[in-house]
């Protein structure tokens, strides 16, 4: 029952970490909660990575211990069997270099995810895989052919490529007894082409279970009707949908744009309205089980729990198989744990891969973390509270 699922039970949080990590994550969630610090420190990065200063070891040891799971699948593993052991967490392996902009990085980015599928296939703590499409092809030609633009012989040639890539992996996902994949979230401005792309691989693959799940920003006002016309596709072709609600995560640079060109803004106008997306967004989903699964990708403790009451309400197992919460490595460990000792299914995304590489993905977090109103300050006071316990219950055994 949800009333006996406690957000603030950090025993249960942190089971899975040492008395010593949880003082380096105190000490880096400090640091991130000075927004000067955090863009000086970018900077600063951005440069020594530049003129090649050997800064990995130093980052290996902060900021990348804290939100990535290693370098290597190999280096994951143990981060995977840990939260599996201690806690019940599931992982979402997410390879999460970016940048690439020619057809050999492209091509690498799938050689890797494909590995990624061999190496998942015999993990039982790891459901899902994720990328981004990005990862196979340029931004600039989903935009184009979202936009419905003609395109030249080279970049038709090239838009063909994008589509064998992206069905690789997902056949070489439905080929699996159980695993699922997850089209990772991109600019508004591409999403046309993306989700044709998705929906081609869904009614492809998702007729005897879920195989491919398309991420759906809700903190984009129009998306409603994108969730009631997917219902629709999965009614005509008789398959199963896939849908993995987030709020988003490319705010200002939508709104920007929007601006620089003269159009109205697709973000929703505050974050009551984005919530109020959401909520619409989750209800009408569970509302609709029989044609969706639903992957719930949030840090919100509010929004969790209005899933585990609606669950409640409507009468489902904690561990429906058709429902999937997830939160990022490094961070609310405080709701997937929680929720996973109550026997709901819940991931954490893990992303690895070089750190000279990941760059882009660890400035977010921090970006995002030194933010006004981010989740540090939400984490820090979480882990000061479970060292207090444990510095209190080893004073006790004393």
């Amino acid at each position: 029952m949800s009333k006996t699922i406690d957000f603030n039970n950090t025993q249960i949080a942190f089971q899975s970490k040492t008395t010593e990590q949880l003082g380096k994550a105190k000490f880096l969630f400090s640091l991130l909660g000075y927004g000067w610090l955090t863009r000086v420190g970018k900077v600063l990065m951005q440069i020594a990575f530049k003129i090649r200063l050997p800064i990995e070891p130093i980052m290996k040891k902060t900021i990348f211990f804290q939100f990535c799971g290693g370098e290597t699948l190999e280096e994951c593993k143990s981060n995977i069997d840990v939260l599996y052991a201690e806690g019940g967490v599931m992982s979402i392996l997410d390879y999460s270099v970016e940048g690439a902009d020619n057809e050999a990085n492209f091509d690498r980015t799938l050689a890797a995810l494909l590995d990624i599928c061999n190496f998942s296939e015999l993990q039982e703590q790891i459901p899902f895989l994720v990328f981004k499409p990005t990862g196979l092809g340029r931004l600039e030609l989903f935009q184009k052919v979202s936009e419905d633009l003609p395109l030249e012989l080279s970049e038709m040639e090239e838009w063909a490529k994008v589509k064998k890539r992206f069905e690789s992996i997902c056949m070489a996902v439905a080929e699996t007894a159980d695993l699922k994949l997850m089209v990772d979230a991109e600019e508004s401005w591409s999403h046309k082409a993306i989700d044709q792309l998705t929906e081609e691989m869904m009614v492809r693959f998702n007729t005897k279970r879920t195989v491919v799940y398309t991420t759906v920003q809700l903190y984009l006002w129009n998306k409603m009707r994108y969730l009631e016309q997917s219902k629709e596709l999965a009614k005509k072709h008789h398959i199963r949908v896939g849908v993995k609600l987030v709020r988003g995560a490319y705010m200002e640079k939508e709104r920007d744009r929007a601006l620089a060109k003269g159009y109205e803004s697709p973000v929703c106008v505050d974050k009551s309205t984005t919530d109020k997306n959401f909520n619409h967004g989750m209800s009408f989903v569970l509302e609709n089980l029989e044609v969706f699964d639903l992957f719930l990708g949030t840090h919100n403790e509010v929004s969790c729990m209005q899933l585990v009451q609606k669950m409640e309400e409507k009468k489902l197992l904690n561990d429906d198989a058709r429902i999937w919460f997830g939160q990022l490595f490094g961070m609310s460990d405080n709701i997937s744990f929680n929720l996973a000792e109550n026997g709901y299914n819940v991931v954490k995304y893990v992303p690895f891969g070089p750190i000279r590489d990941v760059m882009p993905y660890l400035i977010r977090r921090a970006e995002e973390n030194s933010s006004v109103g981010s989740q540090s300050s939400r984490e820090l006071q979480l882990l000061k509270k479970e060292l207090k316990r444990r510095k209190e219950v080893q004073g006790d055994i004393d």
